[in-house]
């Protein structure tokens, strides 16, 4: 018989914001792009759920798209309209079984998209510049106004994933996608507030942050956790400002409450 006093990663964890969980076993955001055109969850991705929940402490969902124009692939689920909520309310209820915790992972593809999968509308990015992928198409460049919609748009994510009864967010800003797109150079060459020096190329990424821990605030009766996943393949940023990235989240998840971060498939840190 197993000792949890030798095998700690079976003992259970309280995050400062509250939430406990049973064990520290995590199962990973993994795509399985089993949802509706529309994003709508699928009773097939429901199955999935049950069958993989109840062991674990921590179940994170496949990601869902904040925006319209955040989708970045066919069968991905979307969060960007309250009429998602019966089966997003379904899908926590799924997750949560004996006892384990249910963390929606959400997110803006950006430019990690194309035009098909938007159905004729153009990609859109931090700056107009391509990903560096075979055939990937130039996005167009946001606007003040559009960046701060998104920015909302993270906002009402958040407080869809509390009514529905998820346990918490993950904030997807690794891969490339849209949060990563704004503090990498390559993606950004922007010269106002939300580009140029390493800080200012930070501004989306703890605004999103500011304002999902805002909701969390305003809706949450609840423990409730707010993750960041990050990681550092294929950016093409310097060490030196990697390390700052990671120093501005830290410093973030003290002053804002953000529950852990998460590196590529693992609970990486946590604060």
């Amino acid at each position: 018989m197993m000792s949890k006093t030798k095998y700690s990663f079976l003992n259970g964890f309280e995050f400062k914001s509250g939430l406990k969980v049973k064990n520290r076993i995590v199962i990973p955001p993994m795509t399985e792009a089993s949802g509706f055109e529309d994003g709508s969850i699928t009773s097939d991705e429901l199955r999935y759920f049950k069958i993989h929940s109840g062991g674990v402490g921590l179940f994170i969902s496949p990601v869902a798209n904040v925006s319209e124009n955040g989708k970045g692939f066919e069968g991905e689920l979307s969060i960007t309209d309250d009429r998602f909520l019966p089966g997003l309310t379904k899908m926590a209820s799924a997750m949560k079984q004996n006892g384990t915790k249910a963390v929606l992972q959400i997110f803006h593809a950006g430019r990690m998209s194309n035009s098909k999968i938007l159905r004729g509308e153009q990609t859109v990015s931090a700056s107009a510049v391509a990903a560096e992928r075979p055939n990937a198409e130039t996005p167009r460049e946001l606007t003040n106004d559009e960046i701060e919609q998104i920015i909302t748009d993270f906002g009402e994510a958040t407080r869809r994933a509390i009514e529905a009864g998820f346990d918490g967010i993950e904030l997807h800003g690794a891969n490339t996608y849209l949060l990563q797109q704004f503090f990498s150079p390559h993606s950004n060459r922007r010269t106002d507030k939300w580009g140029g020096s390493v800080e200012k190329r930070m501004t989306f990424a703890l605004e999103v942050i500011k304002t999902c821990h805002t909701m969390v605030e305003k809706y949450a009766d609840r423990p409730f956790l707010i993750g960041y996943r990050l990681s550092q393949k294929r950016l093409k940023i310097p060490e030196f400002e990697w390390r700052i990235h990671c120093n501005l989240l830290t410093h973030c998840a003290i002053s804002q409450s953000i529950t852990y971060t998460s590196r590529w498939a693992t609970l990486g840190e946590l604060h």
